[in-house]
């Protein structure tokens, strides 16, 4: 919704007065103004149109996590790095149902951007294995497989891993 520089803005603006309101013995004021803040800088850092359509993911709605993906405006400019990829991220899951070309083209550039989670590294690696071998590229879907076993520390991922090694063996 906002631009990014917004909201440190809003976020430095809204301390200047915090610090006014402790110097003027208004201490609840102050308080409120500290969260205020934290809100501000908590929405820089995490995108409040991502947050929606992780929601919207969750609920395995494709519509309307495109909707709200879409509602993002110049995504390079006004996400931050870690942002873009999960933007791409998500519009891989999307894409994965519709192109596998688009699919493969924004996971690569979701994992060359950079995720913070291992195991959102490891589903991007998987779903990318598994287009990979939909398109008779055997060799580097195994290495994507290998590398998503090794990110996938809690073994959430194991039984698909299993599952997409054994078709690699009958191509």
């Amino acid at each position: 919704m906002f631009n990014k520089l917004f909201k440190i803005i809003l976020a430095l603006l809204s301390i200047v007065l915090c610090v006014t309101q402790f110097v003027n013995d208004n201490i609840g004021n102050g308080i409120a103004l500290i969260f205020l803040s934290l809100i501000f800088i908590l929405l820089y850092f995490k995108n409040e149109i991502l947050i929606l359509a992780f929601l919207r993911m969750r609920k395995q709605d494709l519509e309307g996590t495109e909707k709200y993906l879409n509602m993002i405006k110049n995504p390079e400019k006004s996400l931050i790095k870690k942002q873009y990829g999960y933007y791409n991220y998500l519009f891989g899951i999307i894409y994965s149902q519709k192109n596998l070309t688009q699919a493969e083209k924004f996971f690569k550039k979701a994992l060359l951007l950079g995720l913070n989670m291992n195991h959102d590294i490891a589903m991007a690696k998987l779903s990318l294995a598994g287009i990979l071998m939909q398109k008779r590229r055997k060799r580097e879907a195994t290495m994507l497989l290998n590398e998503a076993k090794k990110l996938d520390k809690h073994g959430m991922m194991t039984q698909q891993i299993k599952i997409m090694q054994t078709q690699m063996k009958k191509i």
